[in-house]
């Protein structure tokens, strides 16, 4: 028989070892220990333990930190998406936004069966011929005041874009021209660097996409490991949130990040996504305090309690 994952704990009862689960409330008249659940509009979950014991709620680490520990990550940015019900189009919302929050890479697309209205921040990729350069995001803040934590992160991720512009670019070229910069936005603040570099002449947008995707700024470090750890934790995909976003023409472009940003699949539902960098030094509850700051203004601009 294939091993039931769960448990449950109350009153100083650990119930684990789950030989069954049933929604029918019929099964309750077996004998057995049962943890049960009766949803709003009256349906069951009953699941049997074949163990009980007094104990105190298990704890559980961070599932991110045991990787940390374990050596297989450094950081990984770890996202939630927020949906609700939305019949309308965008466009009015972005110009809302555009007016309540303004942000350097804002932009909007309606295709067929996408819209987004964005307040991107950050710059993922600028090019001017062989010229590319991106400033990185790691670090928000109420104010221009950033702890250690944030300014660990920061150099991380720059020398996880230093890595990723070294393979496509000349020997010699990479550079970072600025360095924990503070950079003001409606709201709050963020810590910001500058990663340059010359493309060499057989690079092209192949190319490009194949070594700098996705950004390291909302993947992680090692990216490999990050990415398997996002999809093992999150297993919701993301979507346009933490993509690309922008336009190119020939040798010349200007990419966001895809952060701060509302979007629809023409399903009747609108979706905002918010997420926070975790490291070894993370504490959860500023983790999640974080994420509640990024998405405040937005949402209340949505929401239309900020106008």
């Amino acid at each position: 028989m294939e091993k039931i994952d769960a448990s449950f704990w109350m009153g100083n009862r650990l119930a684990t070892e789950c030989v069954e689960i049933s929604t029918d409330p019929a099964s309750l008249n077996k004998p057995g220990f049962w943890a049960v659940v009766n949803t709003f509009e009256g349906n069951w979950i009953c699941a049997r333990f074949a163990k009980v014991i007094d104990a105190p709620l298990p704890q559980s680490t961070w599932q991110i930190k045991e990787k940390i520990a374990q050596g297989d990550i450094y950081q990984v940015n770890l996202c939630r998406i927020l949906t609700t019900d939305c019949d309308q189009s965008l466009l009015g919302l972005a110009g809302r936004v555009q007016q309540s929050n303004p942000a350097p890479y804002a932009s909007y697309l309606k295709l067929p069966n996408l819209e987004i209205a964005s307040a991107s921040p950050e710059l993922f990729l600028e090019r001017s011929g062989k010229r590319i350069k991106s400033t990185p995001i790691k670090g928000t803040a109420t104010s221009d005041a950033f702890g250690e934590k944030d300014k660990a992160e920061n150099v991380m991720i720059v020398d996880l874009m230093r890595n990723d512009f070294g393979s496509i670019c000349e020997i010699g070229s990479v550079d970072v021209p600025r360095l924990l910069a503070t950079q003001e936005h409606p709201g709050l603040f963020h810590l910001v660097s500058d990663v340059v570099g010359t493309l060499r002449s057989d690079i092209n947008w192949e190319n490009i996409s194949e070594h700098l995707l996705p950004a390291g700024s909302i993947s992680g470090a090692p990216k490999s490991s990050a990415l398997k750890t996002i999809a093992q934790i999150e297993q919701v995909a993301r979507g346009p949130y933490c993509g690309v976003i922008g336009w190119v023409e020939g040798d010349k472009a200007l990419l966001s990040v895809g952060i701060r940003i509302f979007w629809s699949e023409n399903d009747g539902k609108i979706h905002f996504g918010t997420g926070a960098g975790i490291t070894w030094q993370s504490e959860p509850n500023q983790e999640w305090e974080e994420t509640q700051l990024k998405a405040k203004r937005l949402t209340a601009i949505a929401s239309g309690v900020l106008v």
